[in-house]
């Protein structure tokens, strides 16, 4: 992850698998650097309402094989970075090992597994580490400094949570989570990127400002593909470059 990055969230066959492409090419173009790109799933504990939305709707005719080809067809037009998010349980039935394999050749660059935290993660490190596919871990307003610096270690960057709870779109950014990105940015070496609750042009203006070097932005896409759905692909492109616009 560069520095001043804006990390743009879509739920994968949400619509439909070419729909979840076609959206994650016209925010790439548009300005976002790195698109993440989530494995739907039955029990999202971490997600809100507007993901665990998209989730249900999208697993009524998912596969996983879609995350695989979704994630190909979108490296065959683009070189942004591509971070695959997944809860461990799809992980687990498909086997780690093949799991870690498919997202390398699919053009995975890193994966974000949001239920495993790093001290139980060492096989799966290792077994990425292997294929040349990078780990992102999450850090919380409350993570301990001894396990901050362990997550740095691993992590290609730190995904900070905002703040406590699940994700969803917020009217403005808590102090709290100002406290912990100054908190974490004196400890971390790795770049840190701020997200749940990101959704305004304010939030990534004022979160940048406050020393983040990337923000995380997901609700306020998929929003837009509930109220639109296929075609989203102008509101996309137009929220993009207006997150993209308070980088600079």
């Amino acid at each position: 992850m560069i520095e001043k990055s804006l990390i743009v969230f879509f739920t994968a066959s949400y619509p439909t698998p070419e729909k979840t492409v076609e959206f994650m090419l016209t925010s790439a173009n548009a300005g976002a650097d790195v698109i993440e790109l989530g494995i739907p799933f039955s029990d999202p504990v971490a997600d809100g309402k507007t993901i665990q939305e998209s989730y249900v709707k999208a697993l009524r005719n998912f596969r996983l094989e879609q995350v695989f080809e979704i994630a190909k067809a979108f490296r065959k037009e683009s070189e942004t970075p591509l971070v695959l998010m997944s809860y461990y349980n799809p992980i687990f039935r498909r086997g780690v090992k093949a799991f870690v394999e498919d997202a390398y050749s699919s053009g995975v660059d890193a994966i974000l597994v949001v239920d495993l935290p790093y001290d139980e993660a060492g096989e799966f490190v290792e077994l990425c580490s292997d294929v040349g596919v990078k780990n992102v871990f999450l850090a919380a307003p409350n993570t301990p400094e001894d396990r901050l610096r362990a997550i740095d270690e691993l992590s290609a960057f730190i995904y900070l949570i905002s703040t406590y709870g699940v994700t969803g779109e917020r009217d403005r950014v808590s102090e709290l989570a100002f406290e912990a990105l100054k908190r974490v940015k004196g400890v971390c070496r790795k770049p840190v990127a701020v997200g749940f609750g990101v959704s305004k042009a304010e939030h990534v203006r004022q979160l940048i400002e406050a020393g983040a070097d990337g923000v995380v932005v997901g609700s306020a896409f998929v929003r837009l593909i509930k109220e639109k759905g296929k075609h989203a692909t102008a509101e996309i492109k137009a929220l993009t470059e207006r997150l993209k616009s308070c980088l600079i």
